[in-house]
């Protein structure tokens, strides 16, 4: 009786003896990441970006990554890896060291479209990954080459109602945002248009410039340099409601799709098990920066909406995108072959 009561007596103390190392040790780890979010950043910092330069992606990434080297005055470099409609810069990311040092412009292609029409993609949007926050929400817009005669979304869908398959858009990928929008379009409008696939955004703008596709529906930073140049013409824009800055380009919505709805976000995420004093640390620097009126105005002028956000809240913003899209990828039945 007594041994059995001595060895409840050690296993007692054993727990004891555990509870207390593991308390002391997240002590110590918690002191130590803070300490280290206290000097942080203390080495260049890499901001991978999922496109090639040129892209509505790397147009962003370069905007936060010049403001936050300011603010830092540490170098943030943007190190652009396109190609996969963005998966391969996002894999790229979720496998880096989570020591705060690599941050990924994220996009609701990366982390909701790619992963709704695809199975296969090479990460989880949401256990690879420590969300950090919202940069900016935009809607695209549709635009097309000069050549053609139509001038609003509704004289656009005449158009190619009335010569079924004449016509060809181009995207960024097959997976990938536009091409996902594009396809939601062209069932909702009834249409029928050919999609050529661009292995990023910067291509299919140059041939979509050069005439040799005759429409397109991407991000407004990247397009709008060419709608201003009269290289192309806007038609619409993909928001339900009209953009504070593009107030007299008409939604897809009003042009004849009631109830078109595809806008865009980009946003800061780091590989999974980043310390969380660092992922802190980086959200009020970036929630802190997007309340610059310089930079709000640069963003705004360029058709984006500065939106920052909690970490938390930012999570929650990547799984119900999620979810939309992979119902919207089952309506338009563009991912047959990949589910």
């Amino acid at each position: 009786m007594g041994d059995r009561r001595q060895k409840d007596l050690d296993c007692d103390c054993n727990v004891r003896t555990f509870a207390y190392a593991w308390v002391l040790f997240n002590a110590t780890l918690t002191l130590t990441s803070a300490k280290a979010a206290d000097s942080y950043p203390s080495k260049p910092v890499r901001m991978i970006c999922p496109s090639v330069p040129g892209g509505t992606t790397d147009l962003a990434a370069r905007i936060v990554a010049q403001k936050l080297s300011e603010d830092w005055k540490q170098q943030v470099v943007v190190d652009n890896r396109g190609g996969a409609s963005g998966v391969i810069g996002t894999e790229m990311a979720a496998r880096s060291a989570p020591d705060g040092y690599t941050l990924l412009l994220g996009t609701m292609s990366t982390h909701a479209v790619n992963p709704a029409f695809s199975r296969h993609v090479p990460y989880d949007p949401v256990k690879d990954f420590a969300p950090v926050s919202l940069v900016v929400s935009a809607p695209q817009m549709l635009a097309v080459h000069p050549s053609l005669p139509a001038r609003t979304a509704k004289e656009l869908i005449a158009l190619a109602k009335a010569k079924p398959g004449h016509y060809s858009y181009s995207s960024s990928g097959t997976g990938s945002t536009p091409h996902i929008a594009f396809e939601l379009f062209k069932l909702m409008s009834g249409i029928d248009v050919v999609g050529i696939q661009y292995k990023a955004s910067g291509p299919a703008i140059t041939d979509l410039v050069g005439g040799q596709v005759q429409m397109m529906m991407t991000g407004v930073l990247a397009l709008l340099p060419h709608v201003k140049s009269g290289k192309l013409r806007a038609l619409a824009i993909t928001s339900p409601a009209r953009s504070a800055a593009l107030p007299d380009l008409p939604s897809v919505a009003e042009s004849g799709v009631p109830g078109f709805d595809v806008q865009v976000w980009f946003g800061v995420f780091m590989p999974a098990g980043a310390p969380r004093p660092i992922v802190a640390a980086v959200n009020e620097r970036i929630r802190k920066m997007l309340e610059s009126p310089d930079l709000r105005k640069r963003l705004i002028d360029q058709g984006a909406d500065p939106a920052s956000s909690t970490p938390e809240a930012f999570g929650a913003l990547v799984k119900s995108d999620l979810a939309r899209w992979i119902k919207v990828v089952k309506a338009t039945g563009v991912a047959n072959a990949e589910r």
